[in-house]
């Protein structure tokens, strides 16, 4: 790496500032020790705004490098020093670093871990979760905190649209139409911030392209664009269902399932799906049961995949469980007699079973969901249950069990908390 080059490179870098309009993000907690703080989450869902939202907040906010600049790809790990070097000449000593996309280096972690033993401060963010686990578990394990960020969740959705909701009363008519025309768009749009600023398709596009190409294959050296293509395609088109490696390997013509297993690990490394396996006590049975898979953003969904109006249940679900991921929560499905979509685990035990659908207006929707919620409940003893619906609610007593039917708006509002005493 030229000397000259790197120094332009962070002289330029220097007017990437953090701007006062944006949005402060929902469930991001961060605790102010000496451990490295690591930013995590796909491309474009706010990391770097974040990272730039700490650094104005400190009192030391020079050292940073974004390591997502093409004029850094010759930059290998013997030019840390140098980075250093240069950090001091220019700004004098500090001990705060902020490093974006930072995983683009071979070797980073032992110079993450170099600054930590001397006393710094270290922040970094990265869009690759098992690359960054694995290293930081190998050189870091007990020197770090990791916060996950999601495109916006609702709340954020009415914060950028300038809807201040604490201030809006949902048994109003006016204001409950508003919150709900609101939850219609996010619905629809999805929650990439760049995206729902210019509300052009491209971009998502574009996006999806990056992720597949420079996270999935190149990432991985994997060659068969069109494997990985089809597959996408097939489970974001099948979100919310039941999925195995077999009956995927047919679906793309792959001859070995644990290709396909391969392939859905890299895209969950780069944050496009999530896999949730059915909650067993044996770790074998989670292992081997069949996977329920998730997508990232239900704006790129909609972008990628085939989609028709008997498919709104399902990304309703879809939109509850990354509401689930935000709170980093421990999330299964249930199916013993009958299925429940969620169930929530908190250190050894169940504690919440949610069930997900579009409307309970059918009696047979209606069993059929009620039914899934009481198998969890009366397996994992919980006395109350929560139905989301697009726009229902209800209040259920089944012998001594409560169901809450509530609208995944509503829920969303409240941060994922069922209803309050006496609503």
């Amino acid at each position: 790496m030229q000397k000259l080059l790197l120094q332009a490179v962070i002289s330029d870098q220097k007017a990437l500032q953090w701007e006062s309009s944006a949005i402060e993000r929902q469930h991001v907690s961060i605790v102010e020790d000496d451990s490295v703080v690591v930013i995590s989450g796909i491309r474009r869902c706010g990391k770097s705004t974040l990272l730039q939202a700490i650094r104005a907040k400190n009192k030391e906010q020079d050292y940073y490098l974004n390591f997502d600049d093409e004029r850094l790809i010759h930059f290998k790990v013997e030019d840390f020093q140098m980075l250093l070097e240069l950090f001091g000449e220019r700004y004098g000593k500090q001990k705060t670093f902020y490093f974006d996309e930072i995983q683009n280096i071979t070797g980073w972690e032992r110079f993450v871990r170099r600054l930590h033993d001397y006393g710094n401060k270290v922040y970094i963010t990265g869009s690759n979760a098992s690359m960054l686990s694995r290293e930081l578990g190998t050189h870091l394990t007990g020197r770090y905190q990791q916060v996950e960020l999601y495109p916006f969740s609702f709340f954020e959705y009415l914060k950028l649209n300038n809807i201040e909701s604490s201030a809006l009363d949902h048994f109003n008519t006016d204001d409950k139409a508003l919150l709900k025309a609101s939850f219609n768009a996010y619905f629809k749009w999805g929650g990439f911030p760049a995206f729902l600023k210019s509300k052009h398709s491209e971009y998502l596009k574009s996006l999806y392209e990056s992720v597949l190409y420079r996270d999935v294959m190149v990432r991985n050296g994997l060659t068969n664009e069109q494997e990985l293509l089809e597959l996408m395609f097939f489970v974001t088109s099948n979100t919310s269902k039941l999925i195995s490696y077999n009956s995927l390997a047919k679906v793309i013509g792959v001859k070995n399932a644990t290709t396909v297993k391969q392939y859905l690990g890299f895209l969950q490394d780069a944050y496009m799906l999530s896999l949730v396996p059915k909650y067993d006590a044996s770790v074998k049975k989670q292992l081997l049961n069949p996977k329920k898979v998730y997508g990232i953003d239900l704006g790129l969904m909609r972008q990628i995949s085939f989609q028709s109006s008997e498919d709104q249940g399902r990304l309703l679900e879809n939109l509850v469980f990354l509401e689930l991921k935000r709170q980093a929560k421990t999330v299964y499905y249930h199916h013993i007699k009958s299925e429940c979509d969620f169930v929530i685990k908190e250190k050894n035990s169940i504690t919440q079973a949610i069930q997900v659908c579009w409307t309970l207006y059918d009696d047979k929707t209606k069993q059929r969901e009620v039914n899934g919620l009481l198998d969890a409940m009366t397996a994992y003893q919980i006395k109350e249950g929560l139905i989301l619906t697009e726009d229902e609610s209800d209040s259920l007593k089944i012998d001594d069990k409560t169901i809450t039917v509530m609208p995944v708006w509503l829920w969303l509002l409240r941060g994922g908390e069922g209803m309050k005493n006496g609503e």
